[in-house]
């Protein structure tokens, strides 16, 4: 999955924004002005192919275990509530890359009031 391709994704899940809140280089994607997942374009363009992505810290846990060289503790992010992903790591396939985008989005649809879930979910 190139930039591209993951912005796409990340901007096809309902009412998802993206923006660019600490500077110039860290794009990020939200819904209802929450984020649910963030990357450094100056890090791609270096070849560091990587996004921060919410998760459930017990499923993080096995993430990290199962996939040493491709899911690591948050960069700059609290370690028990995100991953930083390697996004072309040789044993992540696209559709599970999918499957951690959703995660993260749906985990932070499940913490907005009631009021603004509906319609929101995948």
């Amino acid at each position: 999955m190139n930039i591209e391709e993951l912005r796409d994704y990340c901007l096809s899940k309902p009412e998802a924004t993206e923006d660019f809140p600490f500077d110039n280089d860290t794009l990020v994607f939200k819904v209802k002005g929450k984020l649910f997942a963030l990357t450094s374009l100056k890090k791609w363009e270096a070849g560091d192919h990587s996004v921060n992505l919410k998760c459930d810290p017990e499923k993080a846990i096995g993430y990290r275990q199962n996939y040493p060289e491709e899911v690591f503790p948050g960069y700059h992010m609290n370690k028990k509530h995100w991953n930083t992903v390697v996004v072309d790591g040789p044993q992540l396939s696209r559709k599970f890359l999918q499957h951690l985008i959703n995660h993260s989005y749906e985990l932070v649809v499940s913490k907005l009031p009631k009021s603004q879930r509906q319609g929101l979910q995948i």
